[in-house]
């Protein structure tokens, strides 16, 4: 599968991105108003994106949430590109970037393990891309929701 990843710069291009992804993704984010906010959230951060052909398949944008760390604060990938590595190539992409910037570490949060099947799906994602389980909060998104913290060293 033939696909391009990009650093996208423009402002108005990040939510038109992410809307068309995140839409398309309605198991991870068919919350309305969680949906906007990432959507509306995109516009000023590091943001990522693969491309098959002119169509966006994927994206990722970074969030500072210390001086030493960036969060993968919203990724997406269609799920007919899973298990084919956009993914993979996004998160790699960002890697960089974020080293690049500065960073010493990438965090990521996510639903644990064994609330629901998409996510445990997700959390072996995110351990594929060696990110190691860090801390489990479960208040923060709610007793349903309980919130996995994964994190990864930039060397």
């Amino acid at each position: 599968m033939q696909y391009e990843i990009k650093i996208i710069v423009n402002e108005a291009e990040k939510p038109r991105i992410a809307r068309a992804v995140l839409e398309a993704l309605p198991e991870w984010f068919g919350i309305p108003e969680a949906r906007e906010s990432y959507i509306k959230n995109s516009a000023d951060k590091p943001f990522i994106a693969a491309f098959d052909g002119e169509k966006p398949v994927g994206f990722l944008y970074l969030a500072e949430t210390g001086k030493a760390t960036a969060e993968l604060h919203c990724m997406g990938v269609l799920k007919e590109y899973h298990r084919n590595g956009v993914g993979r190539a996004i998160v790699e992409k960002a890697k960089r970037l974020a080293k690049c910037t500065g960073y010493s570490f990438l965090q990521v949060k996510t639903v644990k393990r064994g609330v629901y099947e998409e996510y445990d799906k997700t959390n072996d994602f995110y351990i594929a891309c060696g990110f190691k389980e860090f801390e489990i909060i479960p208040e923060l998104w709610g007793e349903n929701n309980p919130c996995q913290i994964y994190i990864l060293a930039l060397d």
